[in-house]
């Protein structure tokens, strides 16, 4: 697996002094998308809908609505 791009603006863009160290996100490879962003499982996991859940390898992140705004144009409809 490997990332193949970047989806939405790169942090610079939305303002990163360092342009390193923000939420970002990426197409991989197989299709799927990687995601950095705030590790939030502790805060959030108790406010999940009872029809959601996480698996044990899996983390709850925040990532910015402007990240998420910007990445729009570049999420593909299918």
């Amino acid at each position: 697996m490997k990332i193949v791009r970047r989806i939405g603006v790169p942090p610079s863009a939305r303002g990163s002094a360092s342009g390193a160290n923000c939420p970002d996100l990426f197409e991989l490879s197989d299709g799927n998308f990687a995601v950095i962003g705030t590790e939030a499982t502790a805060a959030l996991e108790g406010e999940l809908p009872a029809d959601a859940s996480r698996a044990d390898y899996e983390r709850i992140v925040v990532v910015s609505r402007e990240t998420l705004i910007r990445a729009k144009a570049d999420i593909p409809d299918a």
